[in-house]
């Protein structure tokens, strides 16, 4: 039990260090980012949690329309489910770093921003499809269908169109990302436990979602 329990351990350990050691260690002193470059700690992670979630819900909806096994379906819709948890922080840590570094919380100049608008949209409407379905097996074959366009729409919009226009955000447009001038080693000893730190916290919150849901439907099973 302890050795299963140990990510979760890590998890809580990988983010405090990232909170403490990310506000206290030496940071590159550039034009315009400043102190508020110490967000990258923050709102990236967010957005590679959101897509590492959103693979995990893929490859279960991708599961269950070959197997059919509902387990599959909940997993799926768990792992969305958390994904779009993490989207709020993302999206409140980027508009903060706007405002300090663009003069605006949001501004429709830059395609990335639009880009994650469009995706938590395609994904905010793959949760109301859910809804409106009362039969759980049609509610998941159609879920699992919708999945793959909203994973293939969610990528287009955060990973291809940006690089392919002028963008604020580094690494897009032709604006150099932070791994070529300025994520230097203080920043990364950081950076990559704050990665996975967040990344072990979203795994434990999408076996806490399978738990839940599991639990629910043995409770509905017996009020039957």
């Amino acid at each position: 039990m302890i050795k299963k329990d140990l990510y979760k351990f890590g998890a809580v350990l990988l983010i405090l260090f990232s909170l403490v050691v990310g506000f206290l260690n030496e940071v590159p002193r550039l034009p315009i980012l400043n102190e508020s470059i110490r967000n990258l700690y923050f709102h990236v992670p967010m957005w590679f949690v959101l897509m590492f979630q959103m693979s995990v819900s893929l490859y279960y909806a991708l599961r269950y329309l070959s197997n059919y096994n509902l387990q599959d379906d909940i997993k799926s819709v768990s792992a969305a489910q958390v994904g779009f948890f993490f989207s709020i922080p993302g999206i409140l840590t980027g508009m903060l770093w706007a405002k300090s570094t663009w003069g605006t919380y949001w501004t429709f100049a830059d395609p990335k921003l639009n880009g994650v608008a469009m995706a938590i949209l395609v994904y905010a409407a793959y949760f109301i499809l859910r809804s409106s379905v009362d039969d759980e097996i049609k509610r998941a074959k159609l879920s699992g269908v919708y999945n793959v366009f909203a994973y293939v729409m969610m990528m287009v919009f955060l990973m291809i169109l940006p690089r392919l226009t002028d963008s604020l955000h580094p690494g897009n447009g032709g604006n150099p990302a932070f791994s070529q001038y300025d994520l230097n080693n203080n920043m990364r000893v950081v950076f990559y436990p704050a990665v996975l730190g967040w990344i072990l916290l979203s795994w434990w919150l999408f076996e806490l979602k399978i738990r839940i849901k599991n639990i629910h439907n043995k409770l509905s099973e017996y009020d039957e």
